[in-house]
Parts: C-alpha cells; sequence; structure tokens
C-alpha cells in the first residue's frame, strides 16, 4: 500500500489556507483508502535545524568515519530523509512568502537533500556529477498567495520563485518533472470575490486530484 508524507510549512497554525488545502487532499485519499500509512510532520511546530559548518562537516564525512558528534548533527537529517524515502506520494501544503518559499521548507530541503542519501555525486560524469538516488515518487503542491497572476504566463510569473524551485529541487526527492502536481489559491490578500472565487475552484481541485491519484494506485 502506498505511503504519503505530508508536510505542512505555514507559519499560521490556525486560518491557514495551505494547511486546509493538504488536510482537505488527505482526507479525501483516506476516505477512499483508509488504510494507507500518512507520515505527518509540520516544519512550524518542528522547524528543521539551518545547516551549519559541523553539519556540512559530517554530512561529508564517511559514514564509517563519524564520531557520536557527527550521528547527533545530522540524526533530524537522517529521520526526515527515512520519511521521505518511505513515501509513494509528497503532500508539501505551502504558502508563498516573499515570492518564494517559507523558510522552514526550505530548510527541510537542505536536511533532505545530502550526499550520500538523495543524491550521489561522481566527477567522472563531467558538468553533471549529481545524480539522485531516489526515484517514482509524485508530489502534490498545495499552496497559497497573496496577490495573484502566478502561472507562467501570468501578470506575476516572473516573480513565481516558489513553484520553479520546488520543481528544480524535486528530483532530488525522487520526483520527476511530469510527476508535480499544483493547486493554488490567489488574492488572499484582496479579500474579494475573486479570493473566494479561487478558493472554492482550489477545493474542489484538490479533491478531485486526491480521489484521481488514489484511484490510480487501487489499478
Amino acid at each position: 500500500m502506498p505511503s504519503i508524507l505530508h508536510l505542512d510549512a505555514s507559519a499560521r497554525r490556525s486560518r491557514s489556507i495551505s494547511r486546509t488545502l493538504s488536510q482537505t487532499f488527505i482526507d479525501t485519499w483516506l476516505a477512499a483508502r483508509p488504510d494507507d500509512q500518512v507520515i505527518r510532520r509540520d516544519l512550524a511546530i518542528d522547524p528543521p535545524p539551518h545547516v551549519t559548518e559541523e553539519w556540512i562537516a559530517a554530512a561529508f564525512t564517511p559514514t564509517e568515519q563519524r564520531d557520536m558528534a557527527m550521528r547527533d548533527r545530522l540524526s533530524w537529517s537522517d529521520a526526515a530523509i527515512d520519511e521521505l524515502s518511505a513515501a509513494d506520494i509528497l503532500v508539501f501544503g505551502t504558502p508563498m512568502y516573499n515570492y518564494g518559499m517559507p523558510s522552514a521548507l526550505k530548510a527541510w530541503f537542505d536536511q533532505v537533500v545530502r550526499v550520500g542519501r538523495t543524491f550521489s555525486f561522481d566527477l567522472s560524469r563531467g558538468d553533471w556529477p549529481l545524480e539522485p538516488v531516489l526515484s517514482g515518487k509524485r508530489l502534490v503542491v498545495l499552496s497559497a498567495r497573496g496577490e495573484f497572476g502566478f502561472a507562467a504566463e501570468g501578470l506575476r510569473g516572473g516573480w513565481n520563485h516558489l513553484d520553479p524551485h520546488i520543481a528544480t529541487c524535486a528530483r532530488y526527492l525522487g520526483v520527476a518533472q511530469d510527476a508535480i502536481e499544483t493547486v493554488a489559491v490567489e488574492y488572499q490578500e484582496f479579500g474579494d470575490e475573486r479570493h473566494a472565487r479561487s478558493r472554492d475552484l482550489a477545493a474542489t481541485q484538490v479533491k478531485e486530484l486526491a480521489i484521481s491519484l488514489a484511484a490510480a494506485f487501487s489499478q
């Protein structure tokens, strides 16, 4: 049976649109497949540690040469990578902050994209020495944006540094570019009928996406 890794990155624990979207996805999925496992990590309640010089030294030290202090520094990363590795579907509930990722989500990426665990490094590959270790996963990004027009062809398409950043790093999570689904609510700061329509449409899209993906795993 498939396993889902459910991450929330919004600093808001209440009134969060992205949290509502991600929970809607999970609830809809479990209604169809109640026995599937959901691994939950709240990046606001349990923020990932920031990468430090000591962390980098530990990560680039061969496993058999690490001392206890190094293993301790990598313990959060190891646990997060184990969760990632076990998951078939990744569900991210994330707002757009300052046109990019919340710092908690960026810190999570920094903790899990790690040499020897999620990518290998070999200079014999020439100009492309990094290769993902994981593969075959799907990613669902459920987002909220204060403004609007963040699609590639939209009014603020060039300002969207959230979706492209996630997509670029997704290969090191084991996600191919055509295995990413994104649903976003816009106009949040305007609070007008456009926001209401965007929110209603996103809720419908999230439910339909969860039903569709759950059905695909049932075949």
